[in-house]
């Protein structure tokens, strides 16, 4: 059924044009390409990719920043194209960095402002900005100049600003950048707040914890595409397929022919251990079974993270910040 849909997003592409000035030409960049997504209400959702996959702009067209270049994509049923105003009343948006903080006003004059757009006045305002304050932590600097905060805490007032409306639909893009470990765990626990409100929360990240640990279901991106979008328990599949197996030391014409089993992906040695990469389901199992008939007597496995699956699925240059 529609309703039960929050984000709703249907062969949407964006093309940057290339060039300078008026005299823009080529085919430009296509920065989405064809991406079909489905956000339940109430739903955690990670956009999980590389710096350059398209989450940043799949996330300013949502909030309605930026026109798609064609498809359709809507909030909670309003367009983000021909009910802007509609999509902006149900969206809260928090992006990662400095960009929508007043630096000379302070944490509570930050919120007020804000909260005064939103319509909020009076004690109706002055009890938002209170209970905000406290949710993210920040009740005993809510009077200090916002310039003066680290960045983690700047980004805690981003947080705040981005509930200050009373959203159903909480967009974060990169939420925790900045913030140290201690402020992560406390951003993650209210996650689960908002998630025990029925809110809809889309995280954009490329942090494999944060992921596993908040999100109901993950969608992988890459070069404007959805690879995948499955909940994160179900990835345990990739996980298992990518098993380990772990050997202190073993006779070198014995990792020479197990290297050559079907679904050993790739041997290492370092400092006499050997591992052995698997890339199928139940390899790993076959491995300590054979290396057992040879005599060895110490045998480890051990599974993959979810970001060493990711460097499976989008290689090692996902990690870096393309051009």
């Amino acid at each position: 059924m529609i309703d039960e849909y929050a984000v709703e997003i249907t062969a949407l592409r964006r093309v940057f044009a290339t060039g300078k000035g008026l005299r823009k030409r080529g085919p430009g960049h296509v920065a989405l390409d064809g991406v079909d997504l489905a956000v339940r209400k109430g739903e955690v959702h990670g956009l999980l990719g590389p710096n350059g996959a398209g989450k940043t702009t799949l996330c300013k067209i949502l909030s309605t920043v930026l026109l798609p270049t064609s498809g359709t994509a809507k909030v909670l049923g309003f367009d983000v194209v021909g009910q802007t105003s509609r999509v902006r009343e149900s969206m809260g948006i928090v992006f990662g960095g400095e960009r929508g903080l007043y630096g000379r006003l302070t944490a509570r004059q930050n919120l007020k402002f804000w909260g005064a757009l939103h319509g909020l006045h009076g004690k109706a305002l002055r009890t938002r900005v209170d209970t905000l304050l406290e949710r993210v932590g920040l009740t005993g600097r809510a009077d200090d100049r916002v310039e003066g905060f680290s960045r983690g805490m700047k980004q805690r007032v981003h947080l705040a600003r981005g509930l200050v409306g009373d959203p159903a639909v909480l967009l974060l893009d990169e939420p925790t950048t900045g913030m140290d470990p201690v402020a992560a765990k406390d951003f993650r626990s209210l996650v689960g707040e908002l998630r025990a409100e029925n809110r809809t929360v889309l995280i954009t990240t490329h942090d494999m914890v944060e992921a596993e640990q908040v999100c109901d279901r993950v969608s992988l991106i890459d070069a404007g595409r959805i690879l995948a979008t499955e909940p994160p328990a179900a990835l345990s599949e990739w996980i298992t397929r990518f098993e380990r197996v772990d050997v202190p030391a073993a006779p070198a014409e014995v990792v020479a022919r197990l290297r050559e089993l079907p679904g050993v992906g790739s041997v290492s040695t370092e400092d006499g251990r050997v591992r052995f990469e698997t890339t199928q389901e139940g390899v790993a199992a076959q491995l300590v079974r054979a290396l057992v008939d040879e005599g060895v007597t110490s045998v480890t496995t051990s599974k993959p993270s979810l970001e060493e699956v990711y460097l499976h699925v989008f290689g090692h240059n996902g990690m870096a910040v393309r051009k």
